[in-house]
């Protein structure tokens, strides 16, 4: 709401602001004055993310005169019918009193649903295999110069530039218009990226992951905390696979993803040299029942992407420095399925946070990717669990998807959620934010399913490591139940607790869990204490 409307009278110091004395329904919607007016609205959307705001009953010059009610509802409808004609509604209206008559300021934003096709692929591989310097490369079409030129568009933050190694998530977009990539001149710019939302029919989300192995959890909540369609693995062609390589792939195929194997730096080696690496990858792909598929044009890319699942693995050569295979994977990217989730969009709204900021000028923001059910400006939600196992409510200011304001957003999208009623020193990463109808509970201790892959003892009553579900990272008190210990290729029946707080988590969900090199995979079975 605009407190004092006088602040917002001078032309240009918000360009989704437009002033207007009165609109005719018998002039104003007249074919022609209709026409100008849609290009205009659309223009003030574009300018404000997404959002744009009327003035009625104002001059061109600022100055307030202010309407008749009459007028005042004829004109609102005016902008209610162009609103309708290009796929947006009326948000909000509040209303001014002035000595002859009113003002009223009329919020236009698109329709609650972000209707566009949308895809998320996580992005993992070893350090300097060239994640992030590909998805520089593929997002702006700028070619690398061999040293990582296109990297920054991803490694944003200063120690990640001056080491040249990400050391946090990072989020990538392009899209397709008329089956031809669209990509961002400079993806740091905020604006490029929300007109690119604006103008695509398809979207492409990237999630860039951690290759250094300290940052190994940050890899794993990349992959596991996030709601991901396809999981991307990149091999360096200079170096082939490695342990980490494995480690990647082993946590995608945990999350049960379909997974696209990219072989990067293709212009460092000869022939004989990327043979072998694809040797190397198929033998490792075959381990774990995966069929490789090697892609040597847009047919096959094409093709593969048509009949890609579980176990069918496309593999790309790809240089960030040549270009060469970059036109592989928009064929890829362009023809991917989307998952169905139609289930998914009908149950009530649960996200788990993944991030919190406290932004100026907005207040508390939570960032996720949302598991189930819509969400919608306006709603009154759950936010938690906290340490007591409580939960509170807190109201939905506004919705941002790659700083693109939405209405409402579904299932699979990446979204920052502003909100009333909590700050963001209450609030920790692996909370949720979901529906009262969707009723959370607070959970302490749970039954799962595991399967031990690596660990150079046993593991008996009493062990603690460190157990990844969703966003949540948690040390954990592991018991088995079938057997008295545990040892490396054994699958069984565990109790898992909690060490410090409370979590939300539900039957099904998969779980990671690490302490050192040792490592379980499984999926929760039965929930034992509901707090």
């Amino acid at each position: 709401m605009i407190k004092d409307l006088k602040s917002f009278t001078k032309k240009g110091e918000r360009r989704n602001i437009e002033f207007k004395k009165a609109l005719k329904i018998s002039y104003h919607l007249n074919e022609d004055r209709k026409k100008q007016l849609i290009s205009q609205m659309k223009y003030r959307m574009e300018k404000g993310k997404g959002k744009a705001i009327y003035l009625l009953g104002v001059e061109d010059d600022g100055s307030l005169t202010g309407l008749p009610m009459e007028e005042l509802q004829e004109s609102i409808h005016v902008l209610k019918v162009l609103s309708q004609e290009i796929g947006a509604c009326i948000e909000e209206v509040n209303e001014y009193p002035l000595d002859d008559g009113k003002v009223a300021e009329v919020t236009i934003g698109w329709k609650n649903s972000f209707k566009k096709e949308h895809i998320v692929i996580g992005v993992a591989g070893h350090v300097d295999h060239g994640k992030s310097t590909l998805l520089g490369s593929l997002t702006t079409g700028i070619l690398d110069d061999g040293t990582g030129k296109t990297r920054i568009f991803l490694d944003v933050q200063k120690h990640e530039i001056e080491r040249g190694l990400s050391a946090d998530l990072s989020f990538a977009i392009y899209g397709f218009l008329d089956g031809q990539p669209i990509r961002l001149d400079n993806p740091l710019d905020k604006k490029e990226k929300s007109e690119l939302m604006e103008k695509c029919e398809r979207i492409i989300s990237f999630v860039d992951t951690v290759g250094h192995e300290p940052w190994l959890r940050t890899t794993i909540r990349g992959i596991v905390g996030q709601k991901l369609d396809y999981g991307l693995l990149t091999v360096a062609a200079d170096q082939g696979p490695t342990h980490i390589t494995r480690e990647h792939l082993g946590i995608i195929l945990a999350m049960e993803l379909p997974v696209i194997v990219v072989i990067t730096k293709k212009d460092l080696v000869g022939e004989d040299g990327i043979q072998k690496v694809h040797d190397k990858i198929s033998e490792l792909l075959k381990l774990v029942g995966r069929i490789p598929y090697k892609v040597k044009g847009r047919s096959d890319a094409l093709l593969v992407s048509e009949k890609m699942n579980q176990h069918i693995v496309p593999i790309i050569e790809t240089s960030s420095v040549t270009g060469e295979g970059l036109e592989l994977l928009d064929e890829l990217f362009l023809n991917l399925k989307i998952p169905e989730n139609a289930s998914e969009d009908k149950k009530p709204f649960m996200m788990y946070i993944d991030k919190v900021y406290s932004v100026k000028g907005v207040g508390t923001v939570v960032s996720g990717t949302i598991r189930q059910g819509r969400v919608k400006k306006g709603e009154k939600l759950l936010l938690g669990p906290f340490h007591t196992g409580e939960f509170k409510e807190v109201k939905v200011k506004s919705i941002e998807m790659h700083h693109y304001q939405i209405g409402c957003a579904e299932p699979g999208h990446i979204v920052g959620i502003s909100i009333a009623g909590a700050s963001p020193q209450e609030i920790e990463r692996g909370m949720i934010l979901a529906h009262p109808e969707y009723n959370p509970k607070a959970v302490r201790e749970f039954e799962a399913e595991v399967a031990i892959l690596v660990h150079p003892t046993t593991i008996k009553a009493g062990y603690e490591s460190v157990t990844h579900i969703e966003t949540i990272a948690e040390t954990t008190i592991l018991e088995p139940l079938d057997q008295e210990f545990m040892s490396a290729g054994d699958k069984g029946k565990v109790r898992m607790r909690f060490k410090y707080r409370p979590h939300h988590v539900k039957e099904g969900q998969k779980l990671i869990f690490r302490e050192g090199r040792s490592k379980g995979i499984g999926s929760i079975t039965k929930i034992i204490e509901n707090l």
